[in-house]
């Protein structure tokens, strides 16, 4: 059966349809079962939430500080337009269309659902290593409720001599001596004329000692700090009660954090351009280093940021999308969101890079040699200024509270993904005790979490987000453009959007499913890894043990693809011989389309005359194809192309 033109007398039940929609905010969910969002704008606002977070604000910057500022800018922003949003897309209309999680929408091609539980696994070590950083938010929130916040000044326990607030070697000098340290007097001509260490901002040594306490390598891993321990157990909790409802409860969360960052961020630009310095920061992001562009890992790091910051691949697209009413526009989404993400992306990157600047000018060092990378650039460089600013400590909490609501968007959207994954794959036992087994989640990443607030803990956080979030992804992502686009077809899926949309979308979408964005991701794997750098942190060099840890974090997401085919084909595949096996399970199941009876038209309907014992095996006899494509839906003439 076919998806027929529309007739004049099908108008208005269409009409009413729609009016439906737009009434979706006071409208009662219509999947009863699963929930809907509660209006159009809290999906659009979660999409953003979950896409802009952290990352924005710590990994992007970070990335730019290690490939070289402005050259980043450029494949990043190619990455965005060929990959990210493409794959964006491809997500949130496949969840949208058959309201399933990353594990159970896998029915259109059971042969790689392997590939669902990839996307699980990668979310689940994500929201462990992700919540860690939220705890550092929440430290020091928590630490700003004083007089003065305490990484102002180079009079702290943890703070080494090498600690400095001014500008000059002689200033620095002055600055350490203290009102009995005759000694230091007596011997000042010759101390000035000592080679001295290496200057440190006391953001930076606040960090370090205090903050991470961190040991000499992985090797050492140390004692727990339970200041850090608490902060987590903080933030779990915090993600446990907006969750335990699900869409119902974090969709009215994300109407406060996914808009109040945007204030934060533009106070912090106008008061980072007012500093000195602040034009040189803003050179080093904004003017490109060409010779970068000819680095290997600087095109890796910018699709791995790609990836990471949109969420493909991910699962938690698909699962946000799953929650949408069947005719809701997500090709609108689709093309927003990516948007603002690098959008926010570049605008943070303003911000912190002004601070960078003014840290360069006061420190007399270069701007590439101010702070560490990876998440001590957030929590070094953002300090410093606001310890600068007139009543800093208020300007501190507004700016962590800032960070710590930006890094709940993101944690909802993947914990909810593992946690409907599952649920989705038993429903009878799970959905209605959602609260009880997201509760049960929440635990147990919070018990995996505690190594990483040791004091070697941020050697394990670094392999975690070196290696997790980068092959992992790639192929995962590949996997989908080659189900979509060859073995499911992406003309029948576009025949699925257009069941949903009213129309097919563009060609443009079509043809990089098929080519642009495989070729491209398939291009930038090898790129990744003609360069390959093993993992380090800052000056540190891991032992082949953290490398082997990665690479094991890496493995426990696509050995699940392999996995999977195996025991698809030993106990779903129908037919005599191997061949036939295989391409059983290479069409959709017969419960695969949407969820909702009212919306299964179409190819989709009831057939009273299919046997009991249908299997979609027959239909791919029959038509002596695996698309399953019926001649009456390919009639679609009557539709416009939507860009």
């Amino acid at each position: 059966m076919g998806l027929e033109p529309q007739t004049e007398k099908d108008a208005p039940e269409k009409q009413e349809t729609m009016a439906k929609q737009e009434g979706m905010s006071t409208e009662g969910a219509e999947n009863k079962e699963r929930g809907n969002w509660t209006g159009k704008l809290d999906f659009m606002l979660s999409l953003i939430g979950y896409a802009v977070g952290l990352g924005n604000l710590w990994r992007f910057p970070s990335l730019c500080y290690r490939n070289g500022g402005g050259a980043f800018l450029i494949p990043y922003l190619i990455a965005m337009l060929l990959c990210g949003m493409t794959l964006f897309f491809m997500e949130v209309a496949w969840g949208q269309f058959c309201s399933e999680g990353p594990i159970t929408a896998w029915k259109l091609c059971p042969l790689f659902r392997g590939a669902g539980y990839a996307m699980v696994i990668i979310s689940f070590i994500t929201t462990i290593y992700y919540n860690v950083i939220i705890s550092y938010t929440a430290f020091y929130l928590f630490s700003s409720f004083t007089s003065t916040v305490p990484w102002a000044g180079c009079d702290n326990w943890w703070n080494s001599a090498a600690c400095s607030i001014a500008k000059s070697v002689n200033d620095t000098f002055a600055a350490n001596i203290t009102t009995n340290s005759t000694l230091y007097l007596t011997n000042s001509s010759a101390l000035l004329n000592s080679t001295l260490p290496a200057r440190i901002s006391p953001a930076q040594e606040y960090w370090n000692n205090y903050v991470l306490n961190i040991s000499d390598g992985i090797d050492n891993m140390g004692n727990i700090q339970w200041k850090l321990a608490l902060c987590l157990l903080f933030s779990w909790v915090v993600v446990f009660l907006c969750l335990m409802k699900g869409v119902k409860s974090s969709g009215r969360v994300v109407y406060f954090t996914a808009t109040f960052p945007y204030v934060v961020i533009t106070i912090l630009l106008i008061r980072g351009v007012t500093l000195p310095g602040s034009a040189d920061g803003l050179k080093f992001f904004l003017i490109p280093k060409w010779e970068a562009l000819l680095i290997p890992k600087v095109w890796g790091d910018a699709f791995s940021q790609i990836f990471y910051s949109l969420g493909p691949a991910w699962g938690g697209l698909l699962t946000m999308a799953s929650y949408n009413r069947f005719h809701h526009n997500c090709l609108m989404d689709a093309l927003i969101v990516p948007l603002v993400n690098s959008g926010t992306s570049i605008y943070a990157g303003l911000a912190i890079f002004s601070i960078v600047g003014f840290m360069s000018h006061e420190l007399g060092v270069p701007i590439d040699k101010v702070v560490t990378s990876g998440p001590g650039l957030a929590f070094v460089a953002y300090p410093e200024a606001l310890a600068r600013i007139p009543l800093a400590p208020f300007w501190s909490i507004l700016f962590f509270f800032m960070l710590f609501t930006l890094g709940l968007d993101s944690q909802f959207g993947m914990v909810e993904g593992v946690c409907s994954a599952i649920t989705d794959m038993f429903p009878n036992v799970l959905r209605k005790r959602k609260t009880f087994f997201m509760l049960g989640l929440s635990i147990v990443s919070f018990l995996l979490g505690l190594p990483l607030v040791c004091e070697g803990g941020i050697y394990i956080f670094t392999v975690l987000d070196w290696y997790t979030g980068v092959i992992s992804l790639f192929i995962v992502a590949l996997v989908e453009c080659l189900v979509i686009g060859w073995i499911y077809g992406a003309d029948q899926f576009y025949d699925d959007i257009a069941m949903m949309l009213g129309s097919r979308p563009n060609p443009w979408w079509m043809i990089c499913w098929k080519g642009i964005t495989p070729l491209s991701i398939v291009f930038i794997i090898i790129m990744t890894y003609v360069d390959y750098v093993p993992v380090y942190y800052n000056d540190y060099q891991y032992p082949p043990t953290g490398e082997v840890i990665g690479w094991l974090c890496a493995a426990a997401s696509m050995v699940m693809i392999p996995l999977v085919m195996v025991q698809e084909y030993c106990v779903n595949g129908v037919g005599d011989g191997f061949i036939e096996r295989v391409r059983s399970l290479l069409v959709p199941t017969p419960d695969w389309g949407p969820a909702l009876p009212q919306y299964r038209t179409g190819r989709y309907a009831p057939i009273n005359e299919k046997p009991a014992s249908y299997h979609p095996m027959e239909q791919f006899k029959s038509n002596g194809t695996n698309t399953g494509k019926d001649s009456e839906f390919n009639d679609i003439s009557s539709y416009s192309t939507k860009i």
